[in-house]
């Protein structure tokens, strides 16, 4: 039957049939994509595109593998879809397993249908442990997979990009800061002041500096890592600056090309030559000053440094944190999510700029954020503040009855 429908010239199949003929599968689509992007990407780009069109290929099969899915994923995101020389060579388990995942791997052509973008995305929207995946996470693999077809249509895989513009997420969740998390002031001084009583095994170097730079300067921990002694104003008296030019991000080795863990990189939100200067009140003076006397820089300059004059890994600054909380929160609050996490200082921060007034386009500024992004994300109660809102709120009702 004639539905309107174009004709290959060659072999005189409908457009539809042609394309099912020559259809590639998903897989091959996600590696042939893979090695076409590859050299225009930085490494953490290139982890997201892994990832994200791993949990894609992996939800497209024409039937259930016996192998556990945790085994799958780690498969395709470290043999099966990274070009050569970013993979990691398997066991001869792994390579049959491989071998079938090629096989049995679905053709794209098949994502036409509604069927197939249905199956699809629902392997996006869910975690290997069958829950639902995070809002943004399930925004950063649908992004892979919506780029990956873009190309499948350029290749002329396929009439259209059936993800483009679909809406995987039904109920927009802010990624909010929970105030569980955020301490007070004095509870921040007092876990910085623990960091001194911390130390890292075979080696006697003051972590406290670091942790005061996310607290009082706001910074991020890689942004922290990227530190040099020119980037930071310290006056003897009053507040100083850090003039940030860059941060040192961490991602895996195997998708740099000099495999390094490590990569100079420009700050989130902003242009590449752009910095962000942050004013730092006189006590993270104080401490960078006192640093610098006693302990110096690392051999290339940098505040921070690690085993050999390395770089400090995530790892080394976890621990030192998660010690320092056992020693500065009483057991109660040492076992809750308050400063779970070093970046939570961060949080700590920016909640506390809010708290205190300052105009939200200067807090931004700080902060390396839009102001849309502090009203929806970091305007959070400082914990322990409740109290003193609630204080505010009944005066102003007792005041309202005179």
């Amino acid at each position: 039957m004639n539905r309107g429908e174009a004709f290959d010239i060659e072999t005189g199949l409908p457009e539809s049939m042609y394309r099912k003929e020559r259809s590639p599968t998903l897989l091959r689509v996600a590696r042939e994509y893979l090695n076409h992007v590859w050299p225009d990407l930085s490494p953490n780009s290139r982890g997201r595109l892994v990832d994200g069109l791993a949990v894609a290929v992996q939800g497209f099969l024409t039937e259930e593998p016996d192998a556990e899915p945790a085994v799958i994923r780690r498969l395709l995101t470290t043999f099966a879809l990274p070009p050569d020389g970013a993979t990691i060579e398997p066991t001869p388990e792994g390579l049959e397993l491989a071998a079938w995942l090629a096989d049995h791997s679905r053709q794209v052509v098949e994502l036409a249908d509604q069927d197939g973008v249905t199956e699809v995305g629902r392997a996006l929207r869910t975690n290997l442990d069958g829950k639902r995946a995070a809002n943004s996470t399930v925004d950063t693999r649908k992004g892979a997979l919506v780029q990956a077809l873009g190309f499948a249509v350029d290749k002329t895989y396929l009439g259209k990009n059936p993800f483009s513009g679909l809406n995987l997420v039904k109920f927009r969740d802010v990624q909010a800061v929970d105030p569980g998390v955020v301490v007070n002031p004095l509870q921040a001084r007092e876990l910085l002041a623990s960091v001194s009583y911390v130390r890292p095994r075979g080696r006697n170097r003051s972590w406290r500096p670091f942790f005061a730079a996310l607290y009082y300067g706001g910074i991020r921990p890689s942004e922290a890592r990227f530190l040099a002694e020119q980037h930071c104003e310290l006056p003897r008296t009053g507040w100083g600056a850090l003039v940030l030019p860059n941060s040192l991000g961490r991602s895996a080795a195997r998708y740099s090309d000099d495999g390094q863990t490590y990569q100079v990189r420009s700050l989130k939100h902003r242009a590449d030559t752009a910095t962000r200067t942050v004013p730092i009140p006189p006590v993270l003076v104080r401490l960078f000053l006192d640093h610098l006397d006693e302990v110096g820089t690392g051999p290339d300059g940098r505040l921070f440094w690690g085993k050999d004059g390395a770089p400090i890994s995530n790892a080394s600054y976890t621990d030192i944190w998660r010690r320092a909380r056992l020693l500065g929160l009483p057991p109660r609050l040492a076992g809750s999510m308050l400063a779970g996490r070093p970046y939570d200082l961060r949080h700590a921060a920016v909640s506390s700029w809010i708290a205190a007034g300052v105009p939200l386009p200067d807090v931004a500024d700080r902060a390396g954020h839009t102001v849309d992004m502090l009203t929806k994300v970091y305007a959070k109660f400082v914990h322990g503040t409740r109290s003193t809102a609630n204080r505010k709120i009944e005066m102003f009702l007792d005041d309202d009855l005179d």
